[in-house]
């Protein structure tokens, strides 16, 4: 079985001259042409394109998308991923409706309202359970805590410090220099530096990150579309594991 362009372009939400581009830059090609020229899609196009609407959601680009497609070739696996983080935001989204639900009541009924329940869902701490798993409690309440310490002044500034090493992360991989070079080398001491700047990073106690970790956590951004994102998709993560791993070896 298989769906004409406008079918799809119906049922996704988007139009033939985007599916069109897709097959236009190698992203999604159709699975025939059929004898009136029109471009028919199959179940296999339909999981491509799935996944490209997922990463597109994850605030993606089209080259990033492509490389993490090309990347993540087994489609199971990488669904299972995009599976995990729609329940975490799907559970996020929940907690958010239910608090806005919660601060439109008491204000209409002239009734108190706790804090706690106000911003219930608009924390930072969906990845708790990630990183507990990864680097224990220990790690996690650490992190917490220094976080919440800040003031929001601070927290802009760190934020602010993470986007532009990221961007200049970005700029790197894509002037294609390589990851083993003094240049590449310095970007990767600044993100030792800003990691072992948080509580809970193991070897932070020396300022230093260890070396396993920033092995393990370059590796992460390579198989995690949502860490990838950080860095402009598949490519731009690649390059920043292959950084660190260069950097810890001279650890």
């Amino acid at each position: 079985m298989d769906w004409s362009i406008q079918e799809i372009a119906r049922l996704a939400g988007t139009t033939s001259r985007t599916l069109r581009h897709y097959d236009d830059i190698g992203l999604l090609p159709p699975s025939r042409i059929g004898s009136n020229g029109y471009r028919y899609y199959d179940r296999d196009s339909l999981v491509r394109l799935q996944r490209i609407l997922l990463l597109r959601d994850l605030g993606l680009g089209l080259p990033a998308i492509a490389d993490v497609l090309t990347n993540q070739v087994d489609a199971i696996p990488a669904l299972h991923g995009h599976l995990a983080w729609l329940r975490d935001e799907r559970e996020r989204l929940a907690r958010q409706i239910a608090s806005v639900e919660t601060t439109i009541q008491a204000i209409s009924e002239g009734e108190d309202i706790l804090a706690e329940d106000m911003l219930d869902g608009f924390d930072h701490t969906q990845y708790k359970e990630e990183v507990e798993e990864r680097w224990g409690k220990d790690a996690y309440a650490a992190s917490d805590a220094w976080w919440r310490s800040k003031t929001p002044a601070e927290r802009a500034e760190w934020q602010r410090l993470q986007k532009q090493l990221a961007a200049d992360w970005i700029a790197a991989a894509d002037r294609g220099i390589d990851p083993e070079g003094d240049e590449a080398q310095a970007l990767a001491q600044r993100h030792a530096d800003w990691l072992g700047s948080i509580p809970g990073t193991p070897g932070s106690e020396n300022g230093r990150p260890t070396a396993a970790y920033l092995t393990g956590l370059g590796e992460m951004y390579v198989a995690d579309p949502r860490f990838a994102a950080n860095y402009g998709g598949a490519a731009g993560a690649t390059f920043v594991r292959d950084a660190l791993r260069a950097y810890a070896a001279r650890l």
